[in-house]
């Protein structure tokens, strides 16, 4: 068993497609209408064949008072990569807002930033 994909409440489809793909370099998937506005759209960081992100339109004023605070204000989602450097400046050129520089732990080389919506991931090289 893998986890296939991962829920994450958006506002609209639109715009969280342009982020991701846009601004954290991911890969449409498959964006595929369901019927009455609803759509399937998975987004995959790239090279990722495994875990991905359904992006699920908020669809009544609980689920939008979720979105951007899946996780009540911690980091959420944690983004791995072979090489931090050149992963956390090509982000950075494309405007996304970290919330502290990077440093390093025991663990890895890590920084935090947040989504357009304020969710907050771990962009993050593992040890080893």
């Amino acid at each position: 068993m893998h986890l296939g994909a991962i829920a994450l409440l958006v506002r609209d489809y639109d715009e969280a497609i342009a982020y991701f793909t846009g601004s954290l370099g991911f890969t449409l998937i498959e964006d595929s209408p369901q019927g009455a506005g609803k759509r399937w759209v998975i987004v995959a960081p790239p090279g990722s064949h495994e875990t991905r992100l359904l992006l699920a339109k908020a669809a009544n004023p609980q689920q939008l008072q979720a979105v951007g605070n899946q996780s009540g204000g911690r980091v959420f989602l944690f983004l791995q990569t072979a090489d931090f450097r050149a992963s956390y400046e090509a982000m950075r050129a494309k405007g996304v807002r970290f919330l502290e520089e990077p440093r390093e732990e025991a663990y890895a080389t890590v920084v935090v930033f947040e989504d357009l919506y304020g969710n907050r991931w771990d962009l993050l090289q593992p040890r080893g």
